[in-house]
C-alpha cells in the first residue's frame, strides 16, 4: 500500500472529528464535563441568563452549570498560565514596566448555532472571577463592508463569506489590541438596518479579557510564496471556541428564527426584512429556505466547518440546542 493511500485511509477515519483514536482532542460528555466544574461558584440568575441569551436558545442555569462553569474554571487556568509566561519571559528578557496585553478569546461558528449566547454568557462569568478582570466582547459583525461596497461588489449574496469582511481592520483592530493601545475603535452594526452604522464605535480600552465572536475568525489564508508576514486573525488569539452542531440542526434553527423574525422584529418599518413581515408564511418560509441553502449553507460548508479543526475547544450542540459533548484540544 502507498503512503498516500495510507494518508488517505487515515483521513477519512478521521474525518468525523469525534474518532478519538486519531483526534488531537480529548472527549468528554456533558455529564463528564460538568464534573469538571469544582468548586466554580454560580454567578449569574436566571433572569439574567434569559437576558443574554439569543432567540431560540434554551440556555438556562443548568446549562450554565454543566458547561460554562467548566469552562470558565479552564479559561481561568489559560489565563494565570498566560500571565505567569508574560511574568517568567519579562525575567528572561530583563524587561520592566511592561504590560500585558490583553488574553483575547476566538469564537466560531455557524449561523444560529449560538455563538452570540456563548460569548455573552462568558463575558459575564469572566468578568465576576475573584480578581474582577476587565471582559470586552467585541464581534466581527462591524467589520463587514457597507451594504453600499457590497452591493458595488456584486457581494450582497455572499454576505458574512470571507470576502464580505474588511479583513485589512479586522488586523488592524487586533493589532492594537494586542499591542496594549488604549481607546481601540470597534466599528459597529446593526441588525435591525443590516448594515455598518457609520461614525459608530466601540471602544476598547485594554481590556484583561477580549472575546471577539464571529462565523470566520478561524478561517486561514494562502500564505505568501516569498514567507513575508501576513498574519490571520486567528494568529491574535490566546483560546479559540467552536459552537458546532448537526447540519441539519443547524439548517432547522436558522429557518425557526427566520420565521420567529417575521413575527418580531422584521415588523418594525426601520428592519431592512420589513418586507417579509407581510407576506405568507409560505412565502416566507421559502425564502428563509432559498437563504439557507444559497448563502449559509455555503458558507458554513466552503468556510465555516472547515475551521473546526483549528479551535482549541468544540463545543458540540444536541437537538435541543444544549450542549452535549465538548472537545478539547491535547496538551
Amino acid at each position: 500500500m502507498s503512503i498516500a493511500t495510507q494518508i488517505i485511509g487515515v483521513a477519512e477515519k478521521v474525518d468525523d472529528f469525534q474518532t478519538a483514536s486519531y483526534s488531537p482532542y480529548h472527549f468528554f460528555s456533558s455529564d463528564q464535563w460538568a464534573k469538571f466544574r469544582a468548586d466554580t461558584p454560580l454567578t449569574l440568575t436566571g433572569d439574567e441568563v434569559k437576558r443574554l441569551r439569543s432567540m431560540g436558545d434554551p440556555i438556562d442555569l443548568d446549562e450554565v452549570r454543566r458547561i460554562y462553569l467548566s469552562l470558565s474554571r479552564l479559561l481561568s487556568a489559560h489565563v494565570e498560565s498566560s500571565q505567569l509566561l508574560f511574568k517568567q519571559r519579562n525575567r528572561f528578557l530583563s524587561l520592566s514596566n511592561v504590560t500585558k496585553t490583553p488574553f483575547v478569546i476566538g469564537i466560531a461558528g455557524s449561523v444560529a448555532v449560538g455563538k452570540s449566547t456563548t460569548a455573552r454568557i462568558l463575558k459575564e462569568l469572566l468578568g465576576r472571577w475573584p480578581s474582577s478582570p476587565k471582559v470586552d466582547l467585541v464581534t466581527t459583525d462591524g467589520f463587514l463592508h457597507p451594504n453600499a461596497v457590497l452591493k458595488r461588489e456584486n457581494l450582497m449574496q455572499r454576505k458574512g463569506f470571507p470576502e464580505s469582511y474588511d479583513t485589512g481592520a479586522i488586523l488592524r483592530f487586533l493589532s492594537a489590541i494586542k499591542a496594549g493601545l488604549p481607546d481601540v475603535k470597534a466599528p459597529s452594526y446593526s441588525h435591525l438596518v443590516y448594515d455598518v452604522l457609520p461614525d459608530e464605535y466601540k471602544i476598547v480600552d485594554r481590556p484583561d479579557i477580549l472575546i471577539f465572536e464571529g462565523i470566520n475568525v478561524l478561517q486561514s489564508r494562502d500564505l505568501p510564496a516569498d514567507g513575508k508576514i501576513v498574519p490571520m486573525v486567528s494568529d491574535f488569539f490566546d483560546f479559540s471556541i467552536y459552537i458546532d452542531a448537526e447540519e441539519t440542526q443547524i439548517h432547522n434553527w436558522y429557518v425557526t428564527r427566520f420565521m420567529r423574525l417575521r413575527e418580531t422584529a422584521f415588523r418594525d418599518p426601520n428592519s431592512y426584512f420589513h418586507r417579509y413581515a407581510s407576506i405568507s408564511e409560505e412565502e416566507a418560509m421559502a425564502i428563509a429556505e432559498d437563504l439557507w441553502a444559497n448563502i449559509n449553507l455555503k458558507n458554513l460548508r466552503q468556510n465555516i466547518l472547515p475551521t473546526r479543526p483549528r479551535a482549541d475547544l468544540i463545543l458540540r450542540k444536541g437537538k435541543d440546542h444544549l450542549i452535549e459533548q465538548v472537545a478539547l484540544r491535547k496538551l
